[in-house]
C-alpha cells in the first residue's frame, strides 16, 4: 500500500510543519504526504522546501498562482497518481482535520469486504459525527446546504461538502485526465461525489470530528455559497 496524503496550501506558514509530522506519523511507511502550494505570499512554499529537503517522503508542488482549491487538488491527485500512489487522501491544512484519523479512512475502504468501498469520506453528519468550535448558524448553514444538495443531485452522501476524503486509485483513474471537474473553489468537493456516484462507485462515510482551525485565516467566504449553489444547478441541469 502507497498512500499518497494531498493538502493544498495557501498561506498556511503557521501550520505546515505541524500537520507534516502529524500526517507522517499516521502514515504507513511507504506513505507520501504531498503540498500543491499555490504560490503563497506569506512564505508557506519556502517553508514545506525546507521540510522536503529534511524529510524524503514530503513532496511540493510550486504552483504559479492561487487558482481555488478545487484546481489545486486536481494538479494534486494527477501528481499523486503519477507519484504511484494506491490511495489517495485529502485534507486541510488547518487540524479542521485529525491526521489521526487517516488509517481509519484506509481501513473503511475495506470494512466490508464484500462491497469495497471506492470513496470514504469523513463525515460531520453521520451518527457520531460532529463539529466543535461552531457557531450554531454556521452549523446551520452547512447542514440545510448539504440536505438541499442531496436532495437536488441524489448523491448519497450526508456531508457532500466535507473535504476529508480517501480515494482508491481505481476511483480517481475513472474520472481520467479530470478535464470533466468543472469546479475551481470549494464546490469541488461536491462535484467530486457527484462525478463519482455518477460513474458506479461506491461511496461510504465515516463519522469525524470537525474542529476550527488552530492557526491562520480562514479561506471561507459568502461567495463561497455562491458558487456553491450555482454549481448544483450546473450538475442538476448542465451535467
Amino acid at each position: 500500500m502507497k498512500p499518497v496524503v494531498v493538502i493544498p496550501t495557501y498561506n498556511e506558514r503557521e501550520n505546515v510543519e505541524a500537520m507534516a509530522a502529524a500526517v507522517l506519523e499516521n502514515l504507513p511507511p511507504e506513505g507520501q504526504l504531498l503540498f500543491p502550494d499555490d504560490n503563497s505570499p506569506d512564505g508557506t512554499g519556502a517553508v514545506i522546501d525546507g521540510i522536503c529537503a529534511r524529510e524524503a517522503r514530503v513532496h511540493v508542488m510550486h504552483r504559479e498562482k492561487k487558482e481555488g482549491l478545487g484546481r489545486a487538488y486536481v494538479a494534486g491527485f494527477a501528481e499523486a497518481l503519477r507519484m504511484g500512489a494506491t490511495h489517495v487522501i485529502e485534507m486541510d491544512c488547518d487540524f479542521s482535520h485529525d491526521p489521526k484519523d487517516v488509517p481509519r479512512l484506509l481501513a473503511a475502504l475495506d470494512a466490508d469486504p464484500a462491497n469495497p468501498a471506492d470513496v470514504v469520506i469523513g463525515s460531520r453528519y453521520v451518527k457520531g459525527g460532529k463539529c466543535v468550535g461552531w457557531p450554531f448558524r454556521r452549523w446551520l448553514i452547512s447542514r440545510a446546504g448539504g440536505i438541499f444538495i442531496r436532495f437536488m443531485l441524489g448523491t448519497p452522501v450526508k456531508d457532500p461538502t466535507g473535504g476529508f476524503k480517501c480515494f482508491t486509485r481505481r476511483a480517481l483513474e475513472t474520472l481520467g485526465d479530470f478535464s470533466a471537474i468543472k469546479s475551481f473553489g470549494y464546490s469541488f468537493q461536491m462535484e467530486m461525489n457527484y462525478r463519482m456516484w455518477q460513474a458506479g462507485l461506491r461511496l461510504a462515510e465515516i463519522p469525524i470530528t470537525f474542529s476550527e482551525r488552530r492557526a491562520g485565516a480562514s479561506k471561507i467566504t459568502g461567495s463561497i455559497a455562491v458558487e456553491s449553489l450555482k454549481m448544483v444547478f450546473k450538475l442538476k441541469f448542465g451535467g
